[in-house]
């Protein structure tokens, strides 16, 4: 439905409710006021017969020539004869109430007052019908005007609407002008600051929608250039595989193409991963999530490939540890750290990672005695596919960006320092208190 026409009928529709409520409270006004006027022409009416001196016959001759209309006159002796009735079919009493009173009859409800003067008694009546008419009139007469005025009100509250309205028109259109790639601010311009939040909610809008596109169109770029060159990879490698002339030659060639489809596939993975963890991406719902299960769970999936390098590998903590957050993600997280920490520590290294709770807030820490990451560049190391120069064996710089995603969703901070022995990487992970829980009772 149209704004403008419901504005219309609304503010239209409530003058005119006003404007009956008034009148009726002018038309009862009216009718008060008119019966106290009427009864005192009744009562005067009947009084100005006082000082005057009549007969039987000379009062039945005063009043039959009066003009009186809309009135009922009627006189009776003293001794109750009736001596004039002006209305003999009206139905009206024979036996008089002296003073002011109301009566209903056959032919309506009558207004009467009756008196007693030198021996005579005289009652004079109006229908109350006449009294009503009147003060309708005098409704009407005030209502009139009001009615109409009523069109060109509703004139010119169209009018008013609509110049009200164009601010909102005129940002509608722009933002129907906008294209895909034009995501700047919309100009708020003259518009009424009703309309302010609106204009800037649609730029904090179209700010993240920038940003997500933007975001967007870099990893689409970072990922094609990363796939790149594993793909070339495997093309010369299967082409050194279908030349070899020897089997000793074929079988290398082999191992070296199986070892470019893992690092492609790994690569894969971790693009995988790393866009169900963007911002805009579909979320879990939020439930108790064990902490410790899942960095036990990530030791023993990275257990075989520590044993193949000779690595210490542990997990110790201090029993399950819930927290509220995204199962899944959480364990993306947790393979993670591990993963990275077995990955770049060399042979017969140390590999730890511990759970806990600290004045409410539950973490995760994975450090090892490896390589390490100089303290200039571990802000650096969370951006996508960034790799340290020193940084040795495979891997495609995703991994710690992934991490960060996740402890963004869940409101975590990470923090990177020296790891065992005062080398190597520790990572922290440390979980609002919020999303942390008591830990749960051992099975």
């Amino acid at each position: 439905m149209s704004l403008r026409r419901r504005l219309l009928f609304w503010l239209l529709t409530s003058v005119l409710a006003g404007g009956l409520l008034a009148s009726s409270v002018v038309f009862f006004q009216a009718l008060g006021e008119t019966n106290a006027i009427f009864d005192y022409q009744l009562r005067q009416l009947a009084l100005s017969l006082r000082d005057r001196q009549f007969s039987r016959a000379a009062v039945v001759e005063a009043l039959q020539g009066e003009d009186v209309p809309d009135l009922a006159i009627q006189a009776w002796a003293p001794d109750g004869t009736l001596l004039y009735d002006s209305a003999p079919g009206a139905g009206l009493p024979s036996v008089v109430r002296l003073g002011l009173s109301t009566l209903s009859t056959p032919r309506g409800a009558w207004r009467l007052y009756a008196t007693q003067l030198r021996g005579l008694t005289i009652q004079v009546a109006q229908p109350t019908a006449v009294r009503d008419r009147l003060a309708a009139q005098a409704a009407g007469r005030t209502l009139l005007p009001f009615l109409v005025a009523l069109p060109l009100m509703g004139l010119l509250i169209w009018r008013l609407v609509g110049r009200e309205l164009a601010p909102l028109e005129r940002t509608a259109e722009a933002v129907a002008r906008r294209s895909p790639a034009s995501l700047e601010p919309i100009p708020a311009g003259d518009a009424p600051e009703e309309m302010r939040g609106l204009i800037d909610s649609l730029n904090t809008l179209l700010g993240r929608l920038d940003a997500a596109l933007e975001s967007q169109r870099r990893f689409v770029a970072d990922a094609a250039h990363e796939l790149r060159s594993p793909l070339t990879a495997l093309s010369l490698q299967l082409q050194l595989a279908t030349r070899a002339r020897t089997e000793e030659k074929r079988a290398q060639a082999h191992e070296s193409l199986r070892q470019g489809v893992e690092r492609a596939t790994r690569l894969v993975e971790q693009l995988l991963a790393l866009a169900r963890q963007s911002p805009d991406a579909p979320a879990e719902p939020l439930a108790p999530v064990d902490l410790a299960a899942l960095a036990r769970g990530a030791v023993e999936h990275h257990a075989a490939a520590a044993a193949a390098k000779g690595l210490d590998l542990a997990c110790v903590g201090a029993g399950p540890l819930a927290i509220q957050g995204e199962r899944g993600a959480l364990a993306v997280l947790a393979d993670n750290l591990v993963g990275n920490a077995v990955r770049y520590t060399p042979a017969e290294g140390r590999v730890r990672v511990s759970t806990g709770a600290d004045a409410g807030t539950a973490f995760l820490t994975v450090a090892d005695d490896g390589p390490g990451i100089p303290p200039g560049e571990r802000e650096r190391v969370f951006h996508r596919f960034y790799r340290g120069a020193d940084a040795g064996g495979p891997g495609s710089g995703l991994g710690l960006a992934i991490v960060k995603e996740v402890a963004d969703r869940h409101g975590a901070t990470v923090t990177l320092s020296d790891g065992l022995g005062g080398r190597g990487l520790r990572v922290r992970v440390a979980f609002p208190p919020a999303a942390a829980r008591a830990a749960l009772s051992p099975a």
